[in-house]
This record gives C-alpha cells, sequence and structure tokens, in this order.
C-alpha cells in the first residue's frame, strides 16, 4: 500500500493525474466477484445471532421517503416510526436516520429533536443530477440550513461516463465545502447510481473518485434506478473503503440503497461488510441501509425470535 500512498496524493493534481490514478486501479475479477458475493450470500446465522444481527440491521437503517406525493404528515408520522419501531417491544433499537427531500427537512428535524436519529437529505437535483452546479449547491445550502445533518448528493453520471472525472471530483468537492460552510460537521453520502455505470470497473473508479474528494460515505443508489443495490457491487465499494482506510488511516462508510426488502437481504449485507471490509464496519457510522419497506421485515422477524412465532405484516404498525 505504500504505492497507493504516493499515488493518492499525486492523483487529485490535475485531470491527466486523475485519469491515470483511476484507471491504474487493479481491474474487477467480475467471476470471482459475483461467486465470492453468492458463496458468502449462502452463509447461515443461528438464533442467538441473528437477533443481534436483526438489531444491527435496524439501526443502520435510513428510514426513507421520497415521493411527490409526500407531505408534512407523512414526514412526521415516518419520524415517529424512527423513534419508536415497534410499540409493543420498546427496547428495539431506533433507527440511524430519516431521509427526505430538502423541503420537508424542517419538519423531520422538528419531529427528531432531541432523539439522536439523524435527518439526512437528498440534494444536487435528486435524483437524476441534471442541474446547474449553482442550482445543485443552492438545494444543498437549503437542506443543510434547515437542519440536516447528513446529505445524500448524486454524481454527475453523464459526466462520469464520458470521462470528464475532474468535473465530478470538482463538484463532490463544491458539495462537500457547501455542507462544511452551512453545518461543520455534516456528512456527505455520495450517491454512485451504479445501475447506470455498467461496469464493476466503472464502479471501483466512481468509488476511489468519490473518496479522493471527500465523500463520508459512498451510496449504491438513489432507489429510482434499476438495478438499484446489489451484492457484487457493494462488494466492491466495501473494497474501496477497506483499502482507503489501509492506505490513509481514514473510515469511511458504505451505504446499499433500493431493493433491499427483507431480513435475509439485510443479513446477507451484514456478512459482506463482515468478510468483505472488517468488523469495523459493523456500525451505522460506517455502514447504512436505505430503505423505506425493510425496516416492517426486520421488526417481524425480530418478533419471531423473542416471541416463538410468526407475526405476519398485519401485527406490525406501519
Amino acid at each position: 500500500m505504500t504505492a497507493l500512498v504516493a499515488e493518492l496524493a499525486d492523483a487529485t493534481r490535475d485531470d491527466a493525474s486523475l485519469r491515470r490514478f483511476l484507471h491504474g486501479l487493479p481491474g474487477v475479477d467480475q467471476v470471482g466477484l459475483e461467486a465470492r458475493a453468492a458463496a458468502l450470500a449462502t452463509r447461515s446465522i443461528k438464533k442467538a445471532a441473528k437477533l443481534w444481527a436483526i438489531d444491527t440491521a435496524i439501526s443502520m437503517v435510513d428510514l426513507t421517503t421520497l415521493e411527490g406525493a409526500d407531505t408534512q404528515g407523512k414526514v412526521r408520522s415516518l419520524a415517529a416510526k424512527a423513534k419508536l419501531p415497534d410499540p409493543q417491544h420498546p427496547d428495539t433499537p431506533r433507527v440511524a436516520a430519516v431521509c427526505i427531500y430538502p423541503d420537508l427537512v424542517e419538519t423531520a428535524v422538528e419531529a427528531l429533536q432531541g432523539t439522536g436519529i439523524g435527518v439526512a437529505s437528498v440534494a444536487t437535483a435528486f435524483p437524476s443530477g441534471r442541474s446547474s452546479r449553482a442550482v445543485k449547491l443552492a438545494e444543498v445550502a437549503l437542506a443543510v440550513e434547515s437542519g440536516a445533518g447528513e446529505v445524500d448528493m448524486v454524481i454527475d453520471r453523464g459526466a462520469f461516463l464520458e470521462g470528464r472525472y475532474g468535473q465530478v471530483f470538482e463538484e463532490i468537492q463544491a458539495v462537500k465545502a457547501a455542507c462544511e460552510s452551512a453545518r461543520p460537521g455534516t456528512h456527505l453520502k455520495v450517491i454512485l447510481e451504479t445501475g447506470e455505470l455498467a461496469t464493476y470497473d466503472n464502479v471501483r473508479r466512481a468509488s476511489w473518485l468519490a473518496l479522493l474528494a471527500g465523500g463520508d460515505f459512498i451510496k449504491t443508489s438513489t432507489g429510482k434506478v434499476s438495478p438499484a443495490a446489489t451484492l457484487p457491487v457493494t462488494h466492491v465499494m466495501l473494497q474501496a473503503v477497506r483499502d482507503w482506510y489501509t492506505a490513509t488511516g481514514q473510515l469511511r462508510g458504505v451505504k446499499p440503497a433500493g431493493g433491499i426488502r427483507t431480513t435475509k437481504d439485510a443479513i446477507r449485507y451484514l456478512v459482506a461488510v463482515h468478510e468483505v471490509a472488517g468488523e469495523e464496519w459493523l456500525t451505522p457510522k460506517l455502514f447504512r441501509f436505505g430503505a423505506s419497506s425493510l425496516l416492517n421485515d426486520l421488526l417481524m422477524q425480530r418478533r419471531t425470535q423473542l416471541d416463538g412465532h410468526y407475526s405476519g405484516p398485519d401485527y406490525v404498525p406501519e
């Protein structure tokens, strides 16, 4: 990793250096990657460990609503669910954050005040990213000044796919600076929209680009494009944050989002985190699930573990 440290110092010097670094990353062995992801997905977990895994997954959920029909009332209901996921089992962990559009941040902040639950806001012309930088930065400022402690930005996939890496890099840096200017310590999650990147090599390059530019998390997807999160893609991203830590000593997070709906799915991702990145990443500070329907399945399975019988969706409050 000594050579990598030297490369990192030089990579952001100019566009040519950035391109040279990104295209010099080792290629992804697609067959090997998908085989390992499939093999790890078959791991079984015993009862005590399963309850721990369910509680851990609940604590990592960014409970999300990102629809055009979202209302203040819906956000307040989401916040109530975040604070007390299962009223019949008040020891159930709280989720990590609530994720909404910028204009609803104030409502979420008010509803979650004093709980320790984060408020995350999407920004930068989510989900397409098709707008001017000035508009994107104004949206970031709106979200953070309204109280968001986390911003989930989308990269310009068109620029990335055309090889305009410097433009993408500078935009991530500008968003990070806007977050810090409005509220120091705001966490930036960089959405790669991996379903549009076409190859695992591009996912690796986009992951490293986001890390070089200062992203605190790299996130798979907006949830608006198919495929969204997949285990092989998440493996590539976990490898990136692991190698980044080895090279720099800095811990960065990963957030798969979109299409993760069941407890079985969530546990498969936790196994991947443990085996690919390491046990240190098994915390909401470094791993999140972007989800809306996942939480209810986790709660049903948690009740099954505790009560000894299956609790269907009719028994879990919305």
